[in-house]
């Protein structure tokens, strides 16, 4: 038996918090130093915080915003959007994350994690990967989803490990925001591929899809619309599964077959 993380991912659009549909569509959630707040009362186990826009509009992340929501964070958060230099990363670090994830910049500077992982230690480099189809094949993919990497996702999180990565966050695209469950073929076929921890995000709606994710080789469930909706009718209430629940969900033996992406 093993204890899994389960972690709300927020994202970041300017100063305030939004929820997409794979990779799109975004709806307006509140203001991200509140939820942060929130969330840390509730005592989760991690937050993961993403900037979706600063990629895509070539902008270095927003520092001194990522303060004022770390100072608000008493659990560990991991921040991403925007990060291509190591003087971005220590900034970052010293801004009070624990965590920093790169995503796009790994496709064109992986040397990146590598000099952060020696300064920093692996266990605060994060490679997040993007996932999606091309056809009928996987494809990892940058730039929120807009370009296509041309590797498949169990040879990119080799070589990020093999870069230095201390744990990967495995995104499904097609599952962002769907609430149709994980895509559990891609989880387990990564998380058998790597020795690293594999954080799975993308189409949780419940608490047995957290506890799917981790029988299938996730270290850790993550999740954003089951932490900001709530009811039939999607109103935005920032809520947690029942602890007790949750605690049970999350220490789950893997399933035993073997999956192959």
């Amino acid at each position: 038996m093993r204890n899994a993380r389960f972690i709300p991912v927020l994202l970041l659009r300017d100063d305030s918090l939004v929820k997409t549909r794979q990779f799109d569509h975004a709806r307006y959630i509140g203001d991200a130093i509140n939820a942060v707040s929130i969330f840390s009362e509730k005592m989760v186990d991690e937050l993961v915080l993403l900037d979706i826009d600063a990629t895509k509009q070539g902008r270095p992340p927003a520092v001194d915003l990522v303060r004022d929501i770390a100072s608000e964070a008493f659990v560990p958060l991991c921040y991403g959007g925007g990060v291509r230099t190591i003087e971005q990363f220590e900034a970052l670090l010293k801004a009070g994350v624990e965590k920093v994830a790169v995503n796009s910049a790994f496709a064109s500077t992986p040397e990146l994690i590598t000099e952060a992982a020696r300064r920093y230690g692996s266990q605060s480099v994060v490679v997040s990967m993007d996932v999606g189809h091309d056809g009928a094949a996987y494809a990892v993919k940058t730039h929120s989803g807009r370009k296509t990497v041309g590797r498949d996702p169990v040879a990119w999180a080799r070589q990020a490990e093999a870069a230095g990565a201390g744990e990967i966050m495995l995104q499904s695209i097609d599952r962002d925001g769907m609430e149709n469950g994980y895509d559990l073929e891609l989880i387990e076929a990564v998380a058998k591929a790597v020795e690293v921890p594999v954080v799975a995000a993308g189409g949780a709606r419940n608490v047995s899809d957290l506890q799917a994710a981790v029988r299938h080789g996730a270290a850790a469930a993550a999740a954003g619309s089951m932490f900001v909706f709530f009811g039939r009718l999607r109103g935005v209430l920032i809520n947690t599964p029942d602890p007790e629940e949750l605690r049970q969900a999350m220490a789950t033996p893997p399933v035993p077959e073997s999956a192959s992406v």
